[in-house]
């Protein structure tokens, strides 16, 4: 990942509405949510979720997927795993020193570690 690209993902999560929808939507899961949902359950008028939406999506952050009159987001994982890989690559010069970040420092371990959070 690009520096400018990792800049321009943090500035857009650097909102709180755009936070909450963004964590809303990676604990949707991929099937996400439609968007009068999210803004049901955040309490935003929806030309801002509408704007934050946009926002969230020219950033690449969410997909957006039209079902009839409808846009179903969802969080784009691999983008949020990118960002997550930039910003720990090379963490304290290889030393094992975050705990939490050794136990999830691979999508395939991040997953794991979702579905055994689900589960419990």
């Amino acid at each position: 990942m690009k520096m400018l690209t990792a800049a321009e993902s943090l500035a857009a999560l650097g909102h709180e509405s755009r936070l909450g929808i963004f964590r809303l939507l990676v604990e949707a899961g991929p099937e996400g949510m439609v968007a009068s949902a999210i803004g049901d359950k955040l309490d935003l008028p929806p030309a801002t979720l509408s704007f934050h939406l946009a926002h969230l999506t020219r950033v690449g952050l969410i997909k957006g997927k039209r079902e009839s009159r409808f846009i179903r987001y969802s969080a784009d994982y691999a983008a949020m795993d990118a960002l997550l890989a930039f910003l720990t690559r090379n963490c304290c010069q290889g030393e094992a020193c975050l705990p939490k970040t050794s136990a999830c420092n691979t999508t395939a371990k991040r997953r794991v570690a979702v579905r055994k959070t689900k589960s419990s």
